[in-house]
């Protein structure tokens, strides 16, 4: 029997229900023939929604954690997450439910499993063998809110009061983990079971009696490296404890005055180190708990008289660490002097009598000493230190003079400057990742450590993906980063800085009164990237935009060469034409009559127009003198926007570039101007209102430029995390402001709610800056070769214009022949008359050919200009042509050779062209707006990509628009999430989830299914090393480590089981309850199948026996009828 399947019926009545709305019945007679010429083989089972990797620095991190066996790093942050590092290019993302803050993380060495301390009082344990680490068991210890009475016992009263976790030890080889708490308590887990034992220290049994002050939160807790039993606690009033673990009582007390930052055991157990308040350090004998051997301020001024120095900063932690040959190490962070004021954070190594101080660009969060040995009682060899900073992370060779830093592996400088716009390419070139790493090559620091990064651990997964991604981030300070993307991994390859050009004012008060943002002026706004020509085109925040030409030989640019641009044209109101009607469009020769625009520049000849306002001046002053660009991105122009009557130039809201044609346009709120930056000239610079000529379907009203400067935000958000969109204005685009009001489409108004997940009215079409006022700006640019009129018989270059109106225009582009006719003979542009209409700011544009795939922009291969062409290169460039579509028309008829894809901010519409009529339609939302939409190729096919305001991510498929996908993903909190989110290619998209961290996602099913074999294994078995030799006199007397039966003193029948309030214990989705309704992957798979086998085997024994009995049953009764059939055989029928 046939199967049937429900979902492509479903798809199939949404298709119908989607085309049935998409046009007037005058459309679907005319294109319903049509719909079935093209096959659509993208269905909804071919797309699925997951998260790939993250990549970037951890933002806000709070705790750190290495397991020296298996050579892993561990991150917790402050929102909840982990980050697991093992070798470059093995890397784990994890996220606690809660989002608290992670105070301390624990790995048990060598076991595959890492312990994670919350703020939220909460412990939890993760099971790292797996390639997704989820958590095995979790323990929740319960607040006591009611304060205790005097009537309550010291035990109970301790218990109660405890508020939460402050440190967390698990010693080497050991399933119980020692807990302290604010309180002074320390309670004792048992990681196995994670489950707490009855064995308590108290804080009042661990102080002297006589004392009658608190001691305040554990800060430490340690065994003696020679003996498991005795137990080192810190508590932060400055008191010491070693408590004996089988008697249950205090062997010495070691009272400071100073307040307890963190102790450090010296390997032999006889002597530890204490670090203070006050900037000191105290060296304690064990058997000498009066007073410390000995006291160090490493960075206090020595005093005459013998006097204490003077008071430094407090010393946040010390470590000390031994070596066979050579002085002990004590390493430390703080301890700085007061009178330092503006120095960097430091780390302090002190190795015998030297003592270097290394200076850090960042606050240091925590640090730790990388040891050969995992074993405390032995020799450390100590060979690198792994210093967190607030934003970066960064690892010191102790082994070589100088103290280098190894030289980072991992993708940890993204936010190096905070990124203002991302892009993310899939399936580009072959050669384009080698050309981009070869420049970039060069540009690599020295003086790094020669030795191999330490973190080493785990093991690469399978690469299935074999096309080359590239992400492109653009940052405040002007830079440009092209990262290698490919096979879920990320590496930077070239950094591009755009400033250069520009003359740097030294202080605030050189800087010229023309900057329209107070700091970043050079932040990248927007980025156009032709992949095969290399050609590459930013637009700034300065309202500049900089062309760029990729060649792999140096030059020196004498003068830059540049062009000005006057771009200004003001309206009062707009009256918008009723719902959707578009106006007429008008035929050539008869409604419109296009006039070509001569090629003209602007350069700058005043800085003041004759009633003294600022005029012709542009916002950044180019280099005077001469240039030298290495290998890799070179100018090719820089095109700036000038004031105009007192009028700051208006930032750049779109922009497009094609190498084909020579060509780039941009786009703001107040027209639109495009550049041949072969010749070096404008050739079009047009008002908005004058795109339209007379088939302007909106009444407008001129009026004079404004006569006072307002500040243009950058609408680049606030980099900083937590801050919602304010409605006033800011200084630039990295403050702690949000940016300008951006404009919203008038039907948007008056529904949006503040509440609308924090995003309130503030928004643009390409989230940029358009002022406030209703205005009509440039939200997309299209370079395409097409059909620009219904009588059209072929198509020709020219460029598509979408405003945030959701109007589209159409410019007609008539370009000389190449070579040198190229550079001597003008291109003509001219308007084409035709005008489509959309609901909401227009977004993307993009078409397909009569077999539905992606029919790309007319582009050129690259090729080096910097080196002098034979003349076989010169013949080929003279016949070289931009690359065009040769459409298959009919002798009898114009057939619908192409269509346009239009996705606005509400809605999608696929267009016949050249008959210009609307075949689909898809209203994508109604109570949202889109953000970003991309069409994309997706398994030989294509299909529109949506993400929207409501969290929403969708794809429709094309051209008939049905949906194939619709999931809530994530609500929009933040703009950077909507500045910085694309898609791409390949069911692959990415966004800046956090200032530091990119987030790539897929929505193809095939990813979603090959991401397991994709990802790398943290765990590794590897061998434990041997334990150190005791040595035969220290076995014979006695002097070797004392270990320790930790179950006998901690289990439940010595100990006794603990308060069932005082924790709970909470099984993770990693353990085998979970596993058991979670399992969905191969093993899981085969386990089904297995037990289907065997439920089928049981049953076919059933059948078996009771075929058997059947059998059975069928023989008694033939032997008993033959028996009956011999005792009647030979009697008469009288006879019975």
């Amino acid at each position: 029997m046939r199967k049937f399947n429900i979902r492509k019926v479903l798809d199939g009545l949404t298709a119908v229900s989607s085309s049935s709305s998409a046009s007037s019945s005058s459309q679907q007679q005319q294109s319903g023939n049509r719909e079935s010429d093209i096959p659509e083989t993208l269905q909804s089972e071919h797309f699925q929604l997951c998260k790939t990797v993250r990549h970037g620095f951890p933002y806000q991190p709070s705790a750190l954690a290495f397991d020296p066996v298996q050579k892993i790093l561990a991150i917790g942050t402050q929102t909840g997450a982990l980050r697991l590092f093992g070798r470059p290019g093995v890397e784990c993302y994890c996220q606690h439910d809660s989002e608290a803050a992670v105070i301390q993380l624990q790995f048990l060495i060598n076991e595959g499993a890492l312990v994670s301390a919350l703020a939220d009082d909460t412990l939890h344990l993760w099971n790292l063998r797996q390639k997704r680490p989820a958590i095995l068991h979790s323990l929740k210890f319960n607040r006591e809110r009611q304060r205790s009475t005097q009537k309550q016992t010291e035990k109970e009263a301790g218990i109660r009061l405890d508020k939460w976790i402050t440190f967390c030890h698990l010693p080497f080889q050991s399933k119980w983990l020692y807990v302290g708490t604010e309180r002074g308590n320390i309670h004792i887990v048992n990681v196995e079971s994670f489950t707490l034992s009855g064995y308590v220290i108290m804080w009042n049994k661990a102080i002297e009696l006589s004392s009658k002050s608190h001691p305040g939160p554990v800060v430490h807790i340690s065994d003696n490296p020679m003996d498991e039993g005795k137990l080192l606690i810190g508590y932060e009033s400055g008191t010491v404890v070693l408590w004996d673990l089988k008697s249950k009582k205090a062997d010495y007390r070691y009272t400071h005055d100073e307040a307890i930052h963190s102790v450090a055991w010296h390997h032999e157990g006889k002597q530890f180190i204490c670090s203070h308040s006050d900037g000191t350090l105290t060296i304690w004998n064990i058997k000498s708990p009066a007073k410390p051997l000995q006291t160090i301020t490493p960075h206090g001024k020595q005093l005459k008289d013998g006097k204490k120095p003077e008071p430094c900063k407090p010393i946040l932690k010390v470590e000390y660490k031994t070596a066979r040959a050579g002085e002990p190490f004590i390493i430390l962070s703080g301890g700085l002097s007061y009178d330092t004021v503006g120095r960097r954070p430091c780390l302090t190594v002190m190795h015998g009598k030297s003592t270097a101080v290394l200076e850090m660009d960042y606050s240091i969060v925590d640090f730790l000493t990388l040891c050969e040995t995992p074993y405390p009682n032995d020799f450390q060899e100590p060979y690198a230190v792994v210093v967190l900073l607030e934003k970066d992370l960064v690892v010191i060779d102790l082994a070589q003079n100088g103290y280098p830093i190894f030289e980072n592996p991992y993708p940890l400088n993204i936010h190096e400057s905070p990124v203002t716009c991302c892009e993310y390419f899939a399936d580009c070139p072959a050669d384009l990742i080698p050309a981009l790493y070869s420049v970039g090559a060069r540009q690599k620091r020295q003086g790094y450590s020669k030795k191999e990064w330490p973190i080493s651990g785990g093991n690469w997964g399978s690469v299935t993906q074999s096309y080359p991604e590239i992400i492109i981030t653009g940052h405040a300070d002007g830079s440009i980063k092209f990262w290698d993307a490919s096979a879920i991994t990320l590496q930077v390859l070239y950094k591009l800085k755009t400033a250069k050009v520009f003359e740097k004012s030294r202080s605030k008060d050189d800087r010229p009164n023309t900057d329209i943002v107070d700091e970043d002026p050079y932040a990248i706004q927007i980025i156009s990237w032709c992949l095969e020509s290399r050609m590459l085109c930013i637009a700034g925040v300065s309202a500049h935009v900089i062309i760029y030409r990729f060649s792999k030989q140096e030059v020196t640019t004498e003068v830059i060469p540049m062009l000005e641009v006057r771009l200004l044209y003001e309206i009062n109101d707009i009256d918008s034409p009723d719902g959707e009607q578009a106006p007429p469009l008008p035929t050539p020769g008869t409604g419109s009559n296009p006039q070509s625009i001569a090629p003209q520049s602007h350069p700058s000849t005043s800085s003041s127009s004759s009633d003294g306002l600022r005029d012709n001046v542009p916002c950044l002053k180019i280099k005077s003198s001469p240039l030298k660009q290495s290998a890799g991105y070179q100018i090719e122009l820089v095109i700036q926007l000038v004031w105009v009557s007192g009028e700051p130039p208006q930032q750049i809201t779109s922009l497009a570039v094609n190498s084909a044609y020579g060509l780039v346009v941009f786009g703001n709120c107040n027209g639109t101007a495009m550049v041949d930056y072969l010749q070096k000239t404008v050739l079009l610079n047009l008002g908005t209102i004058e795109l339209y000529g007379s088939n302007d379907p909106y009444r407008r009203e001129p009026r004079s430029p404004r006569k006072s400067r307002q500040p243009s935000g950058a609408g680049l958000c606030d980099i900083n995390e937590g801050t919602t969109v304010p409605e006033d204005r800011c200084k630039s685009p990295t403050s702690a402001k949000m940016s300008r009001k951006l404009s919203l489409p008038t039907e948007l108004k008056p529904d949006l709610d503040v509440r609308d997940n924090s995003f309130s009215r503030s928004r643009s079409s390409s989230v940029t800056s358009i002022d406030k006022e209703s205005r009509e700006a440039i939200s997309a640019l299209h370079f395409c070769e097409t059909f620009t009129r219904k009588a059209d018989t072929s198509p020709s270059p020219c460029l598509w214009v979408g405003t945030t109106l959701g109007t589209v225009l159409v410019i007609v582009l008539n370009l000389p022949p190449g070579g040198e006719q190229r550079l001597s003979q003008p291109v003509i542009v001219s308007p084409s008359g035709t005008i489509l209409r959309l609901k909401g700011a227009i977004l993307r544009m993009a078409f397909l050919d009569t077999t539905g795939s992606l029919v790309p922009p007319a582009r050129e291969p690259w090729r080096e200009h910097n080196v002098s062409e034979d003349k076989d290169e010169k013949d080929k460039s003279k016949k070289r042509r931009p690359v065009s579509v040769s459409p298959s028309s009919s002798s009898q008829e114009i057939s619908e050779n192409q269509y346009a894809v239009i996705c606005s901010e509400k809605q999608a519409k696929v267009i016949s062209l050249p008959s210009q009529n609307c075949i689909h339609k898809q209203n994508i939302t109604e109570t949202s707006f889109v953000l970003r939409g991309d069409i994309v190729a997706l398994s030989n096919s294509s299909c529109l990509a949506c993400f929207c305001a409501n969290g929403h991510i969708m794809t429709f498929s094309l051209p008939s628009l049905r949906p194939l996908l619709d999931v809530y993903y994530l609500p929009l909190t933040n703009m950077r999430i909507a500045r910085t989110f694309c898609f791409t290619n390949n069911g692959q998209a990415s966004y800046l989830v956090s200032p530091t961290e990119i987030q790539r996602i897929t929505y193809s099913q095939e990813t979603c299914e090959n991401l397991q074999e994709m990802l790398g294994e943290l765990f590794t078995p590897v061998e434990t090393p041997e334990a150190p030799n005791r040595g035969f006199f220290k076995g014979l007397f006695g002097g070797g480590a004392q270990s320790l039966d930790r179950e006998e003193l901690f289990g439940e029948s010595a100990s006794g089981k603990a308060s069932r309030s005082l924790a709970q214990h909470i099984p993770g989705p990693g353990g085998i309850e979970g596993v058991k309704g979670s399992a969905s992957g191969v093993i899981g798979e085969l386990a089904r199948a297995r037990i289907a086998l065997d439920e089928r085997g049981q049953k076919l024994g059933e059948l078996d026996e009771r075929t058997a009995a059947m059998l059975s049953s069928a023989d008694s009764f033939s032997k008993h009828a033959h028996e009956m059939m011999m005792k009647y055989k030979d009697k008469k029928w009288y006879q019975f």
